[in-house]
């Protein structure tokens, strides 16, 4: 008699199960229970060392026992039944029946380092590649045209510039003359619109052909002391 090869009382339980070669679901849980008692009482004379959950479960299953032999107590409905508490233990019989059953399919699959072993680290290994080109002198050519035309064909965005219309120059340089009594360049009046380039172009030109036609109309007068030299503008009428 030997207790060392179980895990536990429920272990040595499912043991004797097995030695009836019936089906576990069906087992009579009273013979179960009768025969691992006198388990425990052969041990007992023999004066073997038994664990505490040994006598746990042997205690427990006296209790078992006595519950399925005497008739039920009908006073105390909220304590299970002897049928309900051997329910509980054939199923968890069943339970670690199929765990040691999943547990030995596990034990036959192949193991790694044993039985099968992982390929070598990939940077152990360097792949060297070699590109072939099979083409002629008119294959080049052709690629090359061909290359050449998809860079040709580009889409043109011409950017919006900036245009003083001659009502725009007209009406600046009625707010910047104001009131002015004395001659004044025209480049001077328009000094806050020629920092910026992209602008300085359109306002000397419509600026100029604007102060032409308020010269014209007797609204301004203009004079220039040489060629190239600055204009100088001011109102009519002003002394001077």
């Amino acid at each position: 008699m030997d207790v060392e090869g179980f895990e536990g009382p429920l272990d040595l339980l499912l043991a004797m199960a097995r030695t009836q070669k019936v089906d576990i679901a069906k087992i009579s849980v009273l013979d179960l229970a009768r025969q691992y008692l006198e388990f425990i009482e052969e041990a007992k004379r023999l004066r073997l060392e038994l664990a505490a959950d040994y006598l746990v479960m042997a205690a427990w299953l006296t209790f078992l026992k006595s519950k399925l032999l005497l008739p039920p107590e009908p006073s105390n409905e909220d304590e299970l039944s002897g049928e309900e508490l051997a329910a509980m233990l054939a199923f968890r019989l069943q339970r670690l029946d199929a765990m040691r059953d999943k547990a030995a399919q596990l034990m036959t699959r192949k193991r790694l380092g044993r039985d099968v072993f992982p390929r070598a680290s990939p940077s152990l290994f360097r792949v060297t590649r070699t590109s072939v080109y099979d083409a002629n002198v008119y294959d080049l050519l052709k690629a090359y045209a061909q290359q050449r035309q998809r860079n040709a064909v580009r889409t043109l965005h011409m950017e919006k510039r900036t245009v003083w219309s001659l009502k725009e120059a007209r009406d600046e340089l009625e707010r910047l003359l104001g009131m002015a009594c004395d001659w004044a360049p025209l480049d001077q009046i328009l000094a806050e619109f020629l920092v910026e380039p992209e602008i300085r172009r359109t306002a000397l030109a419509s600026s100029f052909t604007a102060t032409l036609e308020m010269t014209r109309e007797g609204a301004l007068e203009i004079r220039q002391a040489k060629s190239f030299a600055p204009l100088l503008v001011r109102r009519r009428g002003e002394a001077g």
